[in-house]
């Protein structure tokens, strides 16, 4: 997340950056990668909203992210509506129109398109 951090540090005082922790992708009941395995990311898959703001707190120490954070409600709702499972970026413009929506992640981040999208929204050239 190296990359994102540097576009929240560039773009933050211009832009209004959140990630939503959604429903964990690799967790230990159900879908578990050897990289979790390796970098000592266990965790089961949440019922509540307690154990899912848990969660989201081991996931934004383990990855470094920089941003506030929102966490979704263990009915999955704003995953579903924006399908952002497994991971996904959006730009949000003033009006609440989707201005970027990446490819699911993280194979299908591509930061340049990110902030060619927030300079776009904010009016600023990319740095």
């Amino acid at each position: 997340m190296p990359a994102l951090n540097t576009l929240y540090r560039n773009y933050r005082d211009r832009v209004a950056f959140h990630v939503v922790y959604i429903e964990e992708a690799h967790p230990i009941d159900a879908w578990q990668v050897e990289d979790n395995l390796k970098d000592d990311v266990l965790v089961k898959s949440t019922q509540t909203a307690e154990e899912r703001d848990h969660v989201a707190g081991i996931c934004l120490a383990k990855l470094g992210i920089e941003l506030p954070a929102l966490v979704d409600e263990p009915d999955n709702r704003v995953e579903r509506a924006y399908t952002a499972w497994p991971d996904r970026l959006y730009v949000v413009d003033r009006d609440g129109t989707i201005a970027y929506k990446s490819a699911p992640g993280p194979f299908g981040f591509k930061p340049a398109e990110l902030e060619a999208a927030l300079a776009r929204i904010s009016g600023t050239p990319q740095s």
